[in-house]
């Protein structure tokens, strides 16, 4: 059996290969729905601010509205931070370790994460069945709309933590964003 047949030339696995294009695939309707939303609340926004000041009326569910596009946008765009490791973290004492003791601690690391991501699936997954039949007060649609995000987040950053346990801290080292 060839070499060619286990991995690339880059050193990864055509099942890590296949994984990764599924993530950017994952990544690119992630980023293309936090730019909708984005430019859905700074639309709403403005035209809250124009309607209240110009024409001295408001939309009802402006606020709201803003709020749950506010909420989408922070959970669908939290995982694109996983995938780049960009979020806070003190490493102050992992990198005086030798580099194979930190791709171990690494690897650890995102095995944890994606079993809190586990966990924080299965808890909003209650939350979100509980507020289900709950309506929002100025829109006639369930509430528990704030709560699917966290669903999404959740589920898209097991993925990224999964694929970095298996493919290490270089897994997506030299590739840009979408």
């Amino acid at each position: 059996m060839s070499g060619d047949a286990i991995t690339d030339g880059a050193g990864e696995s055509r099942p890590l290969r296949s994984f990764k294009s599924l993530i950017r695939m994952l990544d690119r309707a992630s980023f293309g729905v936090v730019v909708l939303v984005m430019a859905a609340m700074t639309i709403l926004i403005v035209v809250q601010v124009f309607c209240r000041y110009v024409l001295s009326t408001s939309i009802d569910s402006a606020d709201e509205l803003s709020r749950l596009f506010f909420v989408w946008a922070i959970f669908l765009a939290i995982p694109h931070g996983v995938k780049y490791g960009v979020h806070v973290g003190i490493d102050l004492l992992v990198r005086a370790l030798k580099p194979k003791l930190q791709d171990v601690i690494f690897r650890i690391s995102c095995l944890a994460g994606a079993a809190l991501m586990v966990v924080t699936f299965a808890v909003s997954w209650t939350a979100t069945m509980d507020k289900w039949p709950e309506l929002m007060p100025t829109l006639p649609v369930t509430a528990a709309l704030f709560y699917i995000p966290v669903l999404v987040c959740a589920g898209h950053s097991f993925l990224h933590l999964l694929i970095q346990t298996w493919g290490g801290p270089n897994t997506w080292i030299g590739e840009t964003e979408l």
